[in-house]
């Protein structure tokens, strides 16, 4: 059984990850067919659909601001949301057949959309804590690249259940279900971090790892003057916060005008907000023109496979772009060549898609290679420049939703 002190906390933030990704959005797209197939109208299920997603733009950044302020366990924070953004997801299971349940499927999506938009500040809050300013790139990409990993089993779980239950795909929502309790079971492996640290601020403790002649990771931890060491094999315990510590981090937290205000924050907002406003019903187009109805006006059992396809591809895709990304920036590749080449893999899909309408299923389904890597570098370098421009300010979470809002 895997305890705290058989992995290290880089793989306990990869499984964790892993199973995240494999809560995905929730399968919108599997619930979709699913809805039509059980009678629902195209206009019922768009308002469902965009439930989560309009709730989640509304509440992220408030989800931000409490991550960063918080002195509850944000390891709990991320295990109560993740069993609410299943449970929710999962409460499709109980829609009657017919044109009938809005106001249940209407309801759970915004508690959806509450509780998923916790997820992301909680991770990412641990992740800092943890690690720190130093390592914190490299153990984001980490996370975001088993995010991915996740995604795809996911999408490829759903889509054989879907299509071995056709055409009662119902069953293949409870892998949603399963992932979260796996993700539940895997935050206990967390460690809590340096709290101060989570919300972007010096915090207590500074901390260099290295591996010792036995292959050991060893840590230099200083906390108010005094320095211990101790072999932890990756795991380190951090420091309780002192009141006269947290006392003078919090006199040097930034205001919210201030970090709002900042040049950087606005031009990365409205860059995503504008790349996401074109991007965001270009797959739900894709999926019309590769899947099709049948004479009876149900959905191909063909579009099963196929969109599951295309959310692999592009999963898949923005798996290797994460990697590729990473690597690059470690090699001394600027954050602007890899953010502009994720801006430039939107156009060139959307010509793509125009010109190859009629070419077939198989050209159509090759442009989510483009989607994979736009996404893969815009949510690799995300984190990355939110905490380039926040650290120090005490408002890390907040501004990296309100971003995330732009988006």
């Amino acid at each position: 059984m895997l305890t705290r002190h058989t992995i290290t906390d880089k793989v306990a933030f990869a499984l964790v990850a892993f199973f995240l990704g494999e809560l995905g959005d929730g399968l919108n797209i599997f619930q979709g067919i699913y809805l039509v197939a059980l009678g629902w109208n195209e206009g019922s299920v768009g308002i469902a659909l965009s439930m989560m997603g309009f709730t989640a733009l509304l509440t992220q950044t408030i989800a931000g601001d409490i991550i960063d302020k918080t002195t509850f366990d944000r390891r709990k924070f991320l295990a109560m949301a993740a069993l609410m953004t299943a449970f929710s997801a999962s409460a499709i299971l109980f829609v009657q057949e017919g044109n009938v349940d809005h106001a249940l499927m209407y309801v759970t999506k915004i508690i959806e959309g509450v509780s998923s938009s916790f997820i992301g500040p909680c991770v990412a809050a641990l992740t800092l804590a943890s690690f720190g300013p130093d390592s914190f790139d490299e153990v984001m990409a980490s996370n975001i690249l088993w995010g991915h990993v996740g995604s795809i089993v996911s999408a490829v779980l759903a889509g054989l259940t879907a299509w071995i239950t056709y055409p009662n795909i119902r069953y293949c929502f409870l892998v949603i279900l399963f992932s979260a309790l796996l993700a539940v079971v895997g935050v206990k492996l967390l460690p809590e971090g340096d709290v101060l640290m989570g919300r972007g601020l010096k915090g207590n403790s500074t901390r260099v790892v290295h591996s010792g002649d036995d292959g050991d990771d060893y840590t230099n931890m200083e906390v108010q003057g005094t320095t211990s060491w101790s072999s932890t094999q990756g795991n380190i315990a951090s420091p309780k916060c002192t009141s006269n510590s947290v006392a003078a981090e919090e006199n040097a937290i930034s205001s919210y005008w201030e970090i709002f205000s900042d040049r950087k924050t606005v031009v990365l907002c409205f860059t995503g907000f504008f790349f996401h406003f074109a991007n965001a019903n270009v797959l739900l187009v894709l999926g019309e023109l590769m899947g099709g109805d049948n004479e009876d006006g149900t959905t191909k059992r063909s579009a099963i496979p196929l969109i599951a396809g295309a959310i692999v591809l592009a999963q898949f895709t923005m798996s290797g772009a994460t990697l590729a990304g990473d690597r690059m920036t470690k090699g001394g590749w600027g954050r602007k060549p890899l953010f502009m080449a994720g801006l430039l893999t939107l156009p060139l899909r959307c010509f793509l898609i125009i010109f190859w309408k009629d070419a077939g299923e198989a050209w159509l389904l090759s442009t989510q290679i483009l989607d994979g890597v736009g996404g893969g570098f815009f949510g690799l370098l995300h984190p990355y420049l939110v905490a380039d421009i926040t650290f120090g300010s005490g408002r890390f979470n907040v501004i990296m939703h309100a971003v995330v809002l732009g988006f």
